[in-house]
């Protein structure tokens, strides 16, 4: 489902975020992507959907190389990507609602399915009762809760989450993993930036290690010296 072969990234000035990072998840895995700030957990996200470019190496979805994607051609990418960052990066003039509406309107969900939907989602991260609340009258925690239910809502193929839980409290962050469990067994493709071991130790599930910017354990059994 998605694939990289000898992927790198280096920023202006120099600075090597991601080394050679070659790695294969297959349909409908759920994978944690682990290591210490600065290791290039965000980078290696942030190319999944082109927000970023690779400065080398290729990266397949399915069996489409998005470097041969014409930047016509990237919004329609994203449509099939849920993502949920560090920064929330909700429209602060815009009520919950309507934050969590905006990818069943840009894919012209019929207007009935949309409010159906977008509660749904909303109780689901528990906010149901904040919807017609401003994100600025939010906490941190909550506005992340309201960028997970914007991710999931559209019911992407493939979800990308930045420390999701990182605004949340233990009990809250367990909940949302669970959710996450619930939308992968439903068939989504899963990659999780975590820093929380314990959790991801308790979920169990395959990581990926990144330290420097390389993949030194792929959760497979290849390891790679740095």
């Amino acid at each position: 489902m998605i694939r990289l072969q000898g992927v790198g990234k280096r920023y202006p000035g120099g600075k090597e975020a991601l080394s050679n990072i070659s790695l294969h998840i297959n349909r409908g895995e759920l994978v944690f992507v682990t290591g210490h700030s600065g290791a290039g957990k965000s980078t290696l996200l942030r190319l999944i959907p082109l927000l970023e470019r690779p400065t080398r190496g290729q990266i397949f979805i399915a069996s489409m190389s998005l470097a041969r994607l014409p930047r016509r051609r990237i919004p329609l990418l994203r449509r099939g990507i849920g993502m949920i960052f560090q920064d929330h990066r909700l429209l602060y003039d815009r009520l919950v609602f309507d934050n969590v509406a905006l990818p069943l309107i840009i894919a012209g969900t019929p207007y009935r399915e949309i409010g159906r939907r977008v509660r749904a989602a909303l109780d689901k991260v528990g906010l149901l009762d904040k919807e017609r609340h401003y994100p600025v009258t939010l906490s941190s925690g909550e506005q992340q809760r309201v960028g997970i239910a914007r991710a999931v809502v559209a019911r992407p193929p493939i979800l990308l989450a930045d420390e999701p839980t990182g605004n949340l409290d233990p009990a809250l962050s367990g909940e949302i993993m669970r959710l996450f469990e619930q939308f992968n067994e439903l068939g989504a493709t899963m990659m999780i930036a975590s820093h929380d071991v314990t959790l991801i130790n308790r979920l169990g599930h395959r990581r990926l290690t990144l330290a420097d910017g390389k993949l030194i354990d792929d959760g497979l059994g290849q390891r790679q010296e740095i």
